[in-house]
């Protein structure tokens, strides 16, 4: 999957369960890690969650898995790790603090 087509597709499955606040952060010459973050707001843990969950099992249905999850424990931030797209599910206190708008930027 080209990595336009992998990004369109992340943000139209967190659109689908109503994430919140959906930016894209061009981190190609910043990171060595990712090409694109995706970051978006839940309402609460639960939703944090789902907005993981459903990314997770709509990846898998094309084959597409992400390579890891990490933060389901507390569901405060939750990053799925989809290789070049990286996407940053967080409630809006953690987005406040944390502010990787303006880190990555």
């Amino acid at each position: 999957m080209q990595v336009q087509e992998l990004h369109d597709f992340i943000v139209d499955k967190v659109d689908d369960i109503k994430a919140q606040d959906i930016v894209t952060l061009d981190v190609r010459g910043k990171s060595s890690i990712t090409e694109f973050m995706v970051l978006c707001t839940g309402t609460s843990n639960r939703h944090v969650a789902s907005i993981a969950d459903h990314v997770n099992k709509e990846s898998k249905l094309i084959d597409y898995p992400p390579f890891g999850i990490s933060g389901e424990d507390d569901g405060e931030w939750i990053v799925v790790d989809m290789g070049s797209v990286m996407l940053h599910i967080m409630q809006e206190d953690a987005r406040n603090l944390y502010q990787l708008e303006k880190l990555w930027g």
